[in-house]
């Protein structure tokens, strides 16, 4: 199970999500951003601006309390106020990797993180650089043990330089949160064939569904009857990603609670 949590401004807590210990339950943390409040690039330099209730002592005490919990910090978003994000060339690569790492590694020292998700959503005409940095960037968190969990969250404008860091880099990727909610499916049958274009594009065992809340593509519980479509048509659902926690808090969670009894009852998992 996939949550990203904090992206908002809803000032919601860990403690709001009902988790069920049978599941392997990721907390992404939405964002950090390799920028200043101003959107002024920081060359590798990532800073959080995810909700402030998510302290590095919450972060600790929900994995505490729940041992099947891991916490990701995913890189950059769409925006930070009103200024949009974009990847830029750095005029150093090795630089910006090795900004990066040192940045990250004391995010994650300091929130007590398993691991990134790469959220890039933004990219210049003639991109020559994301693959690289972002890839080699895993990598070294990987080789150096700083995270364990690595997720990529493609969508549909973005496929292209994801699908070139998952064909050069899929060996340190785990999971695709892939942004379903984006391919303007409002049907199970839509989505199946949504679903059977990405698994073309990517690892199928890594391709996570997934779902927005009171958002965009497929809404209400006709999600779980595509899920079961997948399921029919030989797809394993290993999990499922949601957008996002602070959305869900006004709802009780209950895509949270009927995605996890899904998983449970699963018939791939």
């Amino acid at each position: 199970m996939m949550e990203y949590i904090g992206a908002t401004g809803v000032p919601v807590t860990f403690d709001d999500v009902p988790i069920d210990d049978g599941i392997d339950f990721h907390f992404i943390l939405s964002f950090a951003i390799d920028a200043d409040p101003s959107g002024n690039a920081q060359n590798g330099i990532f800073s959080p601006y995810w909700e402030s209730t998510l302290t590095p002592q919450s972060v600790q005490a929900i994995k505490s309390a729940h041992p099947n919990v891991k916490a990701l910090a995913s890189l950059s978003g769409w925006s930070i106020g009103s200024k949009v994000l974009r990847w830029y060339t750095p005029d150093d690569t090795q630089l910006w990797i090795t900004n990066a790492f040192t940045s990250l590694k004391s995010l994650v020292t300091t929130y007590y993180l398993d691991g990134i998700d790469i959220d890039y959503e933004n990219f210049p005409k003639n991109n020559a650089s994301f693959a690289y940095c972002i890839g080699e960037l895993i990598t070294y968190l990987k080789n150096q043990s700083v995270i364990s969990v690595a997720t990529i969250a493609p969508y549909h404008l973005t496929v292209l330089p994801y699908i070139e860091l998952f064909d050069n880099y899929g060996d340190v990727i785990d999971y695709v949160n892939h942004q379903f909610y984006t391919d303007k499916v409002r049907t199970p049958k839509g989505y199946l064939k949504a679903f059977e274009l990405r698994s073309q594009q990517f690892d199928k065992d890594k391709l996570l569904p997934s779902y927005e809340v009171e958002g965009r593509g497929i809404q209400g519980d006709i999600f779980f009857d595509a899920l079961t479509l997948l399921e029919d048509n030989g797809f394993a659902v290993n999990g499922i990603m949601i957008f996002s926690a602070d959305a869900s808090s006004s709802d009780d969670y209950h895509y949270e609670r009927a995605s996890q009894a899904f998983l449970l009852n699963s018939t791939s998992t």
